[in-house]
């Protein structure tokens, strides 16, 4: 690209034109476009678009036309310094392209493939967002010539069938017949007048820009959740970036909180454009095509970009993280709607409910994977269990610490080694030696080459590392896989590219025989299966417990807790634990009762500590530890003879029921996860623990005489043969009773659930809720708190007769 041509044509003491100079090409800026209706000897319509540090330029006969069925002839012509760009005015006469030129049209473009190959080729595909050509366009040279053509390259510009298309063939050179500069008329600037005053634009009320949010990241899974609370988007392959808007500026940052707004310069107009006083949005920078190596490729060339926005963190000055996904979600398709045609700013498309039949459509269209969102949950920032990914193939980010030389001419290596960081410590992960090309050995061997240190930076097997060259851990590889082996390595591994967005020490590989992190918890080989039929295993106990904390901890924060442990899994007898033992994580508080400390839950780091020590089940309380000795809570635990079907389970609650509401109390079910269901009712806080602890046995006993071949409140077995056993026992001060969300250390990971009683009239047995059902259900209300008072007992007393 030069200016000799455009230069030698000129006399620049008589024209008015810029002389200008090249300029050095751009990487990732916005690339600018001009169109210049020039009336020389003919009129016609200059098409000029920037590129390596010049406008090239076309002459368009006929103007351009937006009606696709027109293919308009563009002869190109000699390069133009960008600064022609502002030109508009008169070229006197006797100078080259002398008469009147208007600034018709002005914006950027976004080439869809490699500019430089499409030139050589004679094929240019792009998309505009100028004030009147808008959409996607195509110049394709004709080939051969026409007679009197020699030496001149003749093109048709084209526009492709999009919303900016129309039927018209003159339409837009038609409609449009003043400067976008100065809104003057080609007459007009023939004759010298001046431009006509601009009104002055009203102050627009602006607000801060927001600042950098840590993302909120997805857990990994092998299945969606199911069930219509949960909503799924197809996994992107780019890089996660945050767009921030305010006062007509934008910045983009990485998923680490880097600008990278110089890398992405081509989205920041856009970003600018939209409309609203400030704004914060997550999403991902990805390429139209290609995944993530077509991402890397688009950022080396110029090509186009794409940003698809999925969450709304910030608008106008209020944070909306606090607000459920379904209500960001709307105000982001309203910022979103009025997006020009092939706008690279784009939304994610959400399909509710379906995800396996989602994640099975994305993989058949050989698509990366789903990640499934809570639609009623906040945006909170780290890894939890509200958003889920689920991959079609196995991907994960590895640091490279060192590659094994090649004894093969042209290339630099062999192989990379790979480790990930497990907790503090890197942990060696195996090798990827293919997924290799030319361009990807030669940025490899550049970028490892000021790495090399002679101490290699982690134990590794010596037999498998011979003749290995180490690294400083700096560098992070995207590598896909097929499986971790028992060990711990990598099986079948090929490089995608370099990951230049997640700092080398923040690399966990997901899925491995290391730890899992959660909450700030590692917990230790999450692959150990702790249930069998199906297998769970001890990350997704962790993970599941990571994911209802938020509905969990309201029953269960403030309350002493007892923990059912299973180390070995359940399969191996389990065992309860009331005080805090040697090693239990900082995350599972105490607190002084008698001559010991008690446990207390407070967080969702808590419960994942707990995991991480083995337990499967949580046993609380009926009293806060604020007021031990005032319970907000009574449980009547029905547990039935094993000869007892569930049916009639189901209707001794709803009697039980029937007779706490006799007395002015309003209970709700709790299906157990076993054979039982409790039924609990919620108090206020007035009553202590020896009258409840009365009220109870004393309710037991009267149920029980009421109907002797139905209850009983003995402990004994031989009392419970056919019949129901009426548990008022959990009412005693240091009793516990499962928590609701809790599993239960049996076959099949159920969950003790609360239920409405309609659903209770439905289910066909205690244990109807499995960890994975648990996961997409809400919890339903409870009823208000009532007050067991000297009426009450009264009432109970008259019962008893």
């Amino acid at each position: 690209m030069d200016l000799k041509q455009y230069h030698a044509r000129r006399r620049f003491g008589e024209t008015p034109e810029p002389k200008g100079a090249v300029r050095k090409a751009k990487t990732g800026q916005p690339l600018s476009f001009v169109v210049q209706k020039h009336d020389a000897t003919r009129l016609h319509f200059d098409f000029r678009l920037e590129w390596q540090g010049v406008l090239l330029s076309w002459a368009v006969t006929r103007g351009p036309s937006a009606d696709p069925a027109q293919k308009r002839l563009a002869v190109r012509t000699e390069d133009h310094p960008i600064d022609y760009g502002d030109f508009e005015g008169i070229i006197a006469p006797g100078n080259y392209g002398a008469g009147s030129v208007m600034l018709w049209d002005r914006g950027t473009w976004i080439p869809m493939d490699d500019p430089e190959q499409g030139l050589i080729d004679g094929k240019l595909k792009f998309t505009l967002f100028g004030e009147r050509m808008k959409g996607g366009w195509t110049l394709v040279r004709m080939k051969g010539h026409r007679d009197g053509d020699a030496r001149r390259e003749n093109w048709l510009l084209i526009k492709e069938r999009d919303d900016a298309a129309e039927d018209d063939p003159d339409g837009l050179v038609d409609r449009f017949t003043t400067s976008i500069a100065t809104t003057r008329k080609m007459k007009d600037i023939a004759a010298g007048h001046e431009t006509p005053p601009q009104k002055p634009k009203a102050k627009i009320r602006t607000t801060p820009m927001p600042g950098f949010v840590e993302p909120q990241l997805a857990t990994l899974s092998e299945t969606p959740p199911d069930g219509e609370d949960w909503w799924h988007e197809a996994k992107l392959d780019g890089y996660r970036g945050q767009m921030a808007v305010a006062a007509g500026q934008a910045r983009i940052y990485s998923r680490s909180g880097l600008d990278w707004s110089d890398r992405f310069a081509r989205l920041v107009p856009f970003a600018k454009g939209l409309p609203c006083r400030s704004a914060l949005i997550d999403g991902e920078v990805i390429a139209p095509e290609g995944g993530f190596g077509g991402l890397q490729s688009a950022l080396k060339t110029g090509t186009a970009l794409f940003y698809v926005a999925f969450d709304l963190l910030h608008l106008d000055g209020k944070d909306l993280r606090g607000k459920p996904l379904r209500a960001r979600r709307q105000a982001l398709e309203k910022l979103f709607s009025g997006q020009p045609t092939g706008s690279p700013l784009r939304l994610s498309p959400v399909v509710e409910g379906k995800g396996e039949l989602v994640l099975q459509n994305l993989c058949a269209a050989s698509g990366e994977g789903v990640v499934s969102k809570r639609a009623d949950a906040p945006y909170r920032s780290g890894r939890g269990g509200d958003w889920v990914k689920v991959k079609c193939e196995r991907r994960a980010e590895f640091v490279v610490i060192g590659f094994q030389p090649s004894d093969k001419a042209g290339r630099p290596f062999a192989s990379l080694l790979l480790a990930s960081l497990e907790g503090s410590e890197l942990v060696y992960r195996g090798k990827v030696g293919t997924g290799f090309d030319d361009k990807s050995f030669e940025d490899l061997a550049a970028r490892m080459a000021p790495l090399k240190v002679t101490e290699k930076p982690l134990d590794v097997p010596a037999a498998e590392t011979k003749g290995a060259r180490w690294l400083r851990p700096q560098l992070v590889a995207e590598v896909r896989y097929a499986e971790f082996t028992t060990d711990g390595r990598i099986r079948h591994g090929v490089y995608i590219g370099l990951r230049e967005d997640k700092p080398a020490m923040q690399v966990q590989a997901e899925g491995t025989q290391g730890k899992l992190v959660l909450r700030g918890i590692a917990v230790s080989h999450p692959e150990r299966v702790v249930f069998t039929s199906p297998d769970v295993t001890k990350g997704e106990v962790a993970r599941y417990y990571d994911h209802v904390a938020e509905r969990m901890l309201p029953h269960l924060k403030s309350r002493v807790v007892s923990l059912l442990r299973f180390p070995e899994g359940i399969t191996e007898e389990g065992f309860f634990q009331k005080h805090k033992g040697a090693g239990f994580p900082d995350a599972i508080a105490t607190v002084a009762e008698d001559d010991a400390e008690v446990m207390h839950i407070e967080s969702a780091a808590g419960l994942v500590a707990a995991v991480q020590m083995g337990t499967i089940e949580f046993h609380i309380r009926n009293a806060r530890l604020d007021k031990p000795d005032l319970p907000d809570r009574l449980v009547l635990d029905l547990d039935p003879d094993p000869s007892v079907g569930f049916a009639e389970v189901r209707s001794a609650a709803a009697d039980i029921r029937d007779r706490l509401a006799e007395l002015g109390l309003a209970s709700h079910p709790m299906v157990t996860g076993g054979k039982g269901v409790h039924v609990i009712v919620p108090l206020r806080r007035s009553a202590g623990m020896e009258t409840v602890e009365l009220f109870a046995k004393t309710f037991a006993k009267v149920a029980v005489e009421a109907e002797p071949e139905r209850f009983t409140a003995a402990l004994s077995k031989r009392a419970r043969t056919s019949r129901i056993f009426i548990d008022w026992l959990r009412n005693q001060r240091e009793s516990t009773a499962v928590c609701p969300w809790s599993l239960r250390g049996r076959p099949g990971a159920s969950v003790a659930m609360l239920v409405t009683w309609e659903e209770l009239a439905r289910l066909s047995s205690a244990n109807s809720f499995t960890l994975t059902a648990a996961l997409a259900r809400k919890e339903p209300p409870a009823p208000k708190p009532t007050a067991i008072t000297a009426a009450t007992v009264e009432r109970l007393s008259r019962m008893a007769g």
